[in-house]
């Protein structure tokens, strides 16, 4: 009876209907409130369609900070209807929740198990409102899944693709490149382990291998051509404020308002420093460290050390914002079978993580809205947040376990 309850194309139909529910409550309240239900990176969105719908370039409307593939994708919210991008989304939050599933079953998951881990991304409260209001992280999330998907199932050509789109959609997924590339190469490499064995080549050519497999330098090769043609291709058509807007934008970019990262108050503090570039650089240091250690160690178990790098990726970065959370929330269910923590110590996690978001929000909505002087509390709540983080961060590489089955190499 439970395994009819958490059939897989019941839920996502459900999840599906749900979410269209809250498209048009969204629609009445924007309609009849002052408080919009839609985000305002939405309305970005459609204006830089509606430039594009003109012959004009998608950045001419201020804050597009995204590659113009977003607003030729949503240019159906000027021609037909201005909701009609938010269905896309919600149409790509089902699919990526299809594709957890998919994953899952592959590293040997029953299906009931694998709907019941998928439900965290199904009817995940931020999951469905963030989609539903007009934020196109689920088609990132669909675009990372389809390349873990596709490499799991030893289809690298494949997975390469769907990488290289990934990385020119939004520039962070390149932080899945080494744990992808050490994972091709683990494949490739099992299934020469007899003639390895044998003898040829020895040691030698098998420890070269291990870095420069031609499989490796495949993948390596089709995703980077991949990421490269369109890049080059909108380039061509928009020069530099392309380059500008989609990528240099997010590695200089500043947010000391709303922001929960740890780093804030000092970027604050320091803004109209000489040295602000530099102690912005420096930040990436820490993050980047982490997302290198977890991908030499874990790319063995790939949705597990993706996780890893996303969740501290996220947590260690100088920017730190809600729709952030969806980059490891969307790989968090492919995450649980590999770990094992008593359901008392998750539900203290879950607690920690949202009560110490809620306390940061109470602080920077007084200092934003209120206009009292809040600013170091708003700190203070981004360091408990912070601390939570690490804790949680922590207790699951210390309750890894791997349900992979492991490839002798």
């Amino acid at each position: 009876m439970a395994i009819i309850c958490l059939d897989l194309k019941t839920t996502c139909i459900v999840s599906f209907l749900l979410r269209i529910l809250f498209m048009f409550y969204g629609e009445w309240q924007d309609a009849t409130m002052v408080v919009k239900y839609t985000d305002i990176d939405y309305e970005v969105f459609t204006d830089a369609a509606r430039h594009v719908t003109m012959g004009n370039s998608p950045y001419a409307r201020a804050t597009y900070r995204y590659t113009p593939l977003l607003a030729w994708i949503l240019v159906s919210n000027i021609t037909i209807h201005k909701a009609f991008g938010k269905l896309v989304f919600v149409v790509c939050d089902i699919l990526a929740g299809y594709l957890i599933v998919l994953i899952l079953k592959s590293q040997g998951n029953a299906e009931f198990r694998a709907v019941e881990y998928s439900w965290l991304w199904f009817f995940n409260p931020l999951t469905i409102t963030v989609s539903t209001r007009g934020n196109a992280e689920s088609l990132l999330a669909l675009l990372v899944l389809a390349t873990f998907y596709f490499v799991l199932k030893e289809r690298s050509n494949v997975s390469a693709i769907f990488f290289g789109i990934s990385v020119h959609f939004k520039i962070y997924p390149i932080i899945y490149a080494l744990p992808l590339y050490l994972t091709v190469g683990w494949y490739a490499r099992g299934k020469e382990k007899t003639r390895r064995q044998r003898g040829n080549g020895g040691w030698f050519s098998y420890m070269i291998s291990y870095v420069i497999h031609p499989h490796q330098l495949k993948y390596g090769l089709i995703s980077s051509s991949v990421f490269f043609v369109m890049t080059g291709h909108m380039y061509f058509i928009y020069g530099y404020e392309f380059l500008e807007h989609t990528y240099i934008y997010h590695l200089t970019r500043k947010d000391v308002k709303h922001n929960f990262s740890v780093y804030f108050y000092m970027l604050y503090l320091t803004m109209d420093s000489p040295f602000s570039w530099l102690i912005s650089l420096l930040a990436f240091l820490p993050q980047f460290l982490l997302v290198f250690v977890f991908g030499i160690k874990y790319y063995k178990d790939l949705p597990f050390c993706c996780f890893l790098q996303t969740f501290a990726f996220v947590s260690f970065n100088k920017v730190c914002t809600s729709q952030y959370f969806l980059w490891y929330l969307s790989l968090f269910p492919l995450a649980l079978p590999h770990v094992k923590i008593k359901n008392w110590k998750y539900i203290m996690m879950l607690s920690s993580w949202a009560l110490s978001q809620a306390f940061w929000l109470l602080a920077a909505y007084l200092f934003e809205f209120r206009g009292y002087n809040t600013l170091l509390l708003v700190w203070t709540a981004s360091l408990i947040f912070f601390v939570v983080n690490v804790w949680i961060l922590n207790t699951i590489v210390v309750n890894h376990i791997s349900l992979v089955k492991r490839k002798s190499t």
